[in-house]
């Protein structure tokens, strides 16, 4: 069954309307229609409701099939038009078709009418079909144009792998490229001559290889024509026909620049993650580590590979005595997301360090407790000038307590030595053994006493007086008196400045003082060596002074007395200026010797520092403050050298001496690496190679030494500039220097002039 028709009829007569109606009735077509014969009844039968034909008549007195097929197409309205006449010519009916009009009939012929209505409803349909479907196209292109023209990313299509033919470019070309577009379509090659040099070759093989297999994703440079460089990520696809074969590639390109840029801030900041001394590592809430920086390397001497995996608990501490408390600190974690506190720790070697620990909670995307980012810094040396600052703070105690202890022994010992020496002469006839006994009697009450005024000049409570003296008298004479009484294979040797500077002091304690340290000099070389007495001037600035903690800025005079003895063990170094303490035999020493001295060194102002090494000697150092001097700091800092933004690496195995150089260095315009030992010096080295100008190291440190870190630089570079310190040495010779092939040597500590005088001078940096 035929569907119902939809017929506008334009006919002034209602016969010959008539007629076309029966005949497609006969055609088995159920008819909705209406007749017009107007141009205005045509307009509001169109306006009315959607019709599937029209059949007109050619000539009507007020209206014909031309005007109405006019009318039809200034609507845009593409219906299937039949003109029906009684007279129409051949020539006429060529020009209606040519004008629009589908076909034509005659009057008289009607038979035709329905084959050609049924002709031209399938024709229509199938244009009414490829008219949607271009529609669809159109509408689907556009909404791809103003979708890519909208994307920040550039969008082609290039036709296929031969032509090469560009089909399609977004205006985004233009903003990531920085050349037109519309030349693009003439000259597609100016795309690829656009790739840095150095990646063309690889995106043009990706390009047209790859794309052969499948989808290619590649990332290049390009240059832009103002010389600026971006980065470029360039997916593509082909698009294949009906057999698999690609005719047609699709592609997007973006500047991923930003990102480039990002991934390399991500880089440079996780170099200064190595960089850093601090110990940086992260934990799950199980102490498994999962991150293991340089500067862990460096402090804990666990490689990251030794630690990655491992729990933090057994690592880094030594016994369940020194374990934190976890539990406590993770309850702390996650109420206030942070800890801060000691840690005492150990390194992989066994040794004992103490660290500043900062614990921070990292949550994950839904805040939820992730892991433990830990910061932890090496204070051991801080802890050890802290326990110096807390010794001479006892010591002082223990002055005051041992002066008042004297006062009453003094009392005691009097009338022992008095009746001691009466009774020798009150009874000089008394037999030997008894004489004897007075003798030991007198003996000890004499050494009770001069016990006594050592504890008593200890203890502050003999202060002499003080007068403006010429320290190099004084040492002149206490070498004269070694040279005496010393045994012959002690050889002596003075180097005293000429124009050394006074000091306000008592002669007879300072005289004391200086005895002591040749006396134990002395004791120290059972087999012979060098007895070594010297003074200097040094002006203390505030880069010397922060080395120590007794130190102030001003003006000094150093006295230095070394020998080259068995040197002291390190184990007792922090007792050897503890009262009553002695490693001489029994009755060869009181152990108040050192503690007297520096006593006295410091109720004159000034402080001692020792450096000893296992048999190679001791060397001390007392710093007494100058009433008189020639030259005043302003004076001696007019020459400070300025660097000119020049990398330095200091090397020292004490972070304090480390912090000091960095800060004093930048502060004059340098840039400054720091590493803790040997192997991180040589590993900074090989890293910054072309950029370092000089090297600043120790010579004594633990594991690789300052002499063999020296020789493998060498090695590395010939032409290295390096500047040697020292606390164990007072000054090198030009042949040591040589020897060891080093520019200059500072000893320990240096102030800010010397450290920047020797950077102008051994690397010849020009201020």
């Amino acid at each position: 069954m035929k569907p119902d028709l939809h017929v506008l009829i334009v006919e002034d007569s209602e016969d010959d309307a008539f007629l076309v109606l029966r005949e497609l009735r006969r055609g088995g077509y159920t008819l909705d229609y209406v007749r017009v014969d107007t141009p205005t009844e045509m307009h509001a039968a169109l306006d009315r409701q959607s019709w599937d034909i029209v059949i007109a008549d050619y000539n009507m007195p007020t209206f014909s099939a031309p005007e109405a097929l006019k009318l039809l197409q200034s609507r845009k309205l593409d219906l299937p038009f039949i003109i029906v006449s009684g007279t129409i010519g051949e020539d006429v009916a060529v020009a209606a078709m040519k004008a629009g009009a589908h076909d034509y009939l005659i009057k008289g012929n009607l038979t035709r009418l329905v084959p050609a209505v049924e002709r031209e409803l399938r024709e229509a349909i199938e244009r009414h079909k490829r008219h949607s479907a271009e529609r669809a196209l159109q509408e689907s292109e556009e909404l791809f144009r103003q979708l890519a023209e909208n994307m920040s990313e550039m969008v082609f299509w290039i036709s296929d792998f031969t032509e090469r033919k560009l089909l399609y470019v977004s205006r985004s070309y233009e903003n990531i490229w920085g050349r037109s577009y519309e030349r693009l379509y003439t000259n597609y090659m100016e795309w690829i001559e656009a790739i840095h040099p150095v990646d063309r070759q690889r995106v043009q093989t990706a390009f047209f290889e790859k794309l052969l297999l499948g989808n290619y994703d590649e990332e290049y440079r390009i240059i832009r024509p103002d010389g600026s460089l971006r980065w470029i990520r360039d997916r593509g696809f082909p698009v294949k026909d009906k057999c698999g074969e690609p005719y047609r590639v699709v592609g997007i390109a973006e500047d991923i620049s930003d990102r480039k840029q990002a991934e390399q801030q991500i880089r440079e900041q996780a170099a200064l993650l190595d960089v850093t001394t601090d110990a940086i590592f992260v934990q799950d809430f199980e102490y498994r580590l999962f991150f293991w920086n340089k500067g862990a390397e460096r402090l804990y001497g666990w490689k990251a590979a030794e630690a990655l995996g491992q729990s933090a608990a057994e690592l880094l501490y030594e016994s369940e005595e020194t374990l934190p408390q976890f539990e406590a600190i993770r309850t702390t974690l996650v109420k206030e997301g942070q800890w801060q506190g000691e840690l005492q720790q150990v390194t992989k070697d066994g040794k004992n360090i103490i660290v500043e620990s900062r614990w921070t909670l990292v949550l994950d995307e839904v805040n939820s407790p992730k892991s433990i980012l830990t910061v932890n810094t090496d204070i051991t040396e801080k802890k050890q000038l802290e326990a110096q600052f807390l010794r001479t703070q006892r010591l002082e105690s223990l002055g005051t307590l041992a002066s008042g202890i004297a006062h009453d022994f003094n009392n005691i010992l009097t009338p022992i030595l008095t009746i001691s020496q009466l009774l020798s002469r009150k009874f000089p006839n008394v037999d030997e053994n008894t004489q004897q006994l007075l003798r030991i009697l007198e003996s000890n009450s004499k050494r009770g006493a001069d016990l006594v005024k050592q504890i008593l000049s200890f203890g502050r409570g003999a202060d002499g007086i003080c007068t403006v003296v010429q320290i190099r008298h004084l040492l002149l004479d206490v070498a004269q008196v070694a040279q005496r009484t010393f045994p012959k294979s002690i050889e002596t040797q003075t180097h005293i400045a000429s124009d050394l500077w006074t000091v306000c002091a008592d002669t007879t304690q300072l005289h004391q003082v200086l005895m002591n340290l040749c006396v134990n000099a002395r004791d120290a070389m059972l087999y012979g060596g060098m007895l070594s007495i010297s003074a200097e001037n040094l002006w203390i600035d505030e880069n010397y002074a922060r080395m120590y903690v007794d130190a102030e800025v001003g003006p000094y005079v150093v006295i230095t007395i070394a020998d080259t003895g068995m040197g002291i063990p390190p184990e007792i170094m922090d007792r050897i200026f503890d009262p009553f303490f002695t490693t001489k035999e029994f009755g060869k020493g009181s152990g108040l010797g050192l503690s007297t001295a520096i006593g006295i060194i410091k109720r004159h102002g000034g402080f001692l520092n020792v450096y000893s090494e296992i048999g190679k000697g001791s060397r001390f150092k007392v710093y007494l403050p100058s009433n008189q001097v020639k030259e005043t700091s302003a004076a001696m800092d007019v020459n400070l050298s300025d660097g000119h933004g020049e990398l330095i690496l200091v090397v020292d195995d004490e972070a304090t001496i480390c912090e000091i150089a960095k800060t004093t260095l930048e502060s004059h315009n340098y840039r400054v690496l720091t590493a803790r030992n040997g192997i991180e010096a040589l590993a900074l080295y090989a890293q910054f190679k072309g950029k370092i100008s000089a090297v600043v190291i120790d010579l004594m440190m633990p594991g690789m030494d300052g002499s063999t870190t020296i020789l493998t630089l060498q090695r590395m570079n010939p032409q290295i500039r390096i500047i040697a310190t020292s606390g164990a040495t007072s000054d090198w010779t030009a042949s040591q220097k040589k020897s060891l092939g080093i520019q200059d040597f500072l000893p320990k500590p240096f102030t800010e002039k010397a450290l920047l005088n020797g950077l102008r001078n051994a690397a010849q940096i020009v201020s």
